[in-house]
C-alpha cells in the first residue's frame, strides 16, 4: 500500500512537472502556426478604450503578442511607469500629463522615420504647448467637456453657457464631475477666464463663484454620472463627449451641449515609455492604428472623436453631422487645451475645489 501511495505521488509529481514545462513553454514561446516566436508587446491603456477586434487583427497580421493592461487615471499610469516593474512599450497619457512624464524622462522621443500614417492626423490637434512639435506624443482620441441634459426634464434651449448652470431653476439638479481641473476650469470659463489660469486672484474668484453653485448641485461624482444620466435619475450632468455618446446611445432623451462661453478640448495620446523593450512593436501598433479603416472602426467602438481626418469619410454621416461631437469652427475657436500647470498652481486648484465640496 505504501509503495502504491509512493508510486501515485511520483506519478502526480511527474505529471505536474510535465504540465509545468508545457505551461512554461507555451508562455515563453507563444509561437505562430509557422513556428515563429511571438514577441510580447506590453500596452497600457485606459479601460474599454480600444476595439478588441483590432488587437486580434494586429496579432494575426504581425508576430507580436499583445499583453494589454488598463489604468483608471493618469496618476495611476504615471506611478506604474515610475515603478518600472512592467516594461510597457506603449502608453496612452492625456495631454495634461505628457509634459510631466517627459520632464521625468519617462517617455522616449518619437522617431518619425519609423512612423507611417501621420499625414492622416488633424493639423489643429498637433503642435500644442504640452508637446511642441509632437516630439513625444501623437493624438489617439480627442473630445470636449460639456453638459448632458435630459430633455424630458429640462429644455436644452435654456442652457447655452456654463453660467446658465447657476440659474435658480436648476436647484438640486446637477451632477458635477469630481475633478479639480474640469470643474474649477468650468467656473473660470464661466467668469471669462482661461481654464489654465495661474492667477491666484482669478482662481479665488472662480472658487467663490463655484461655491455659489452649491444649491443646484445634486452630487459630485465621477463614473457614476453616466449610469445616473442613462437612467434619467438627474436632469443635468457634466461629462466628456465620449461618455455622453455612450449615455445617448442608451437614452435618446439625453443631449450633449458644448458651452458657448468656453470648454475644454483634450487629447489622449500614443506615447512610448522609457521602459519599452520592444520599440519596433510599439511603432508597428501605432502605424496599424493610424490606418484610416482601423481608426474609423476604433472610433465607432469607443464613441470618441477620431483625430484621423481620413477616417472620417468611413464613419456614419449621422456621426459627422452631430455638432456636439464634431463642433463647428466657431465653437472650436472657443476651446482650450488643458495645459501642464506648476505644482503650486495645481495645489491652489485643489484647495479651491475642496472649498467648494465642503460648502455643499
Amino acid at each position: 500500500m505504501r509503495r502504491l501511495v509512493q508510486g501515485l505521488v511520483i506519478l502526480v509529481g511527474v505529471m505536474a512537472a510535465l504540465w509545468g514545462i508545457r505551461h512554461h513553454l507555451e508562455q515563453s514561446l507563444q509561437t505562430t502556426a509557422q513556428g515563429v516566436e511571438r514577441q510580447p508587446l506590453y500596452i497600457f491603456n485606459w479601460g474599454d478604450y480600444i476595439d478588441p477586434e483590432l488587437i486580434t487583427a494586429f496579432e494575426e497580421e504581425t508576430n507580436y503578442r499583445v499583453i494589454y493592461e488598463t489604468f483608471d487615471s493618469n496618476d495611476a499610469m504615471e506611478a506604474k511607469l515610475k515603478q518600472g516593474g512592467t516594461p510597457y512599450d506603449l502608453v496612452f497619457p492625456s495631454e495634461s500629463i505628457v509634459a510631466r512624464l517627459k520632464n521625468q524622462n519617462l517617455l522616449k522621443p518619437l522617431d518619425y522615420s519609423r512612423l507611417e500614417g501621420t499625414e492622416h492626423l488633424t493639423p489643429w490637434l498637433l503642435n500644442h504647448a504640452f508637446d511642441p512639435g509632437n516630439q513625444y506624443s501623437l493624438p489617439y482620441f480627442w473630445g470636449t467637456f460639456g453638459i448632458m441634459v435630459n430633455t424630458e426634464q429640462v429644455d436644452p434651449a435654456t442652457i447655452e453657457n456654463w453660467s446658465d448652470l447657476w440659474k435658480p431653476e436648476f436647484k438640486n439638479s446637477i451632477l458635477v464631475l469630481d475633478g479639480h481641473r474640469e470643474t474649477l476650469g468650468m467656473a473660470l470659463q464661466a467668469r471669462g477666464y482661461s481654464l489654465n489660469s495661474q492667477d491666484p486672484g482669478e482662481l479665488a474668484i472662480a472658487g467663490t463663484y463655484l461655491k455659489a453653485l452649491a444649491p443646484n448641485v445634486r452630487a459630485v461624482l465621477t463614473d457614476e454620472i453616466k449610469p445616473l444620466m442613462r437612467l434619467g435619475e438627474a436632469p443635468i450632468g457634466m461629462g466628456y463627449s465620449g461618455d455622453a455618446a455612450s449615455v445617448i446611445a442608451d437614452n435618446p432623451n439625453i443631449v450633449y451641449i458644448v458651452p458657448k462661453d468656453g470648454s475644454a478640448v483634450w487629447t489622449d495620446n500614443f506615447a512610448i515609455p522609457s521602459t519599452s523593450k520592444n520599440e519596433a512593436g510599439a511603432y508597428a501598433f501605432i502605424n496599424f492604428m493610424l490606418r484610416p479603416e482601423n481608426a474609423a472602426k476604433n472610433a465607432e467602438y469607443v464613441g470618441y472623436a477620431t483625430p484621423n481626418e481620413s477616417a472620417k469619410a468611413l464613419l456614419p454621416q449621422e456621426t459627422l453631422d452631430n455638432p456636439a461631437f464634431n463642433p463647428p469652427a466657431e465653437i472650436l475657436q472657443q476651446l482650450e487645451h488643458y495645459e501642464f500647470l506648476p505644482a503650486d498652481i495645481i495645489k491652489e486648484f485643489n484647495e479651491q475645489f475642496l472649498g467648494f465640496k465642503m460648502a455643499l
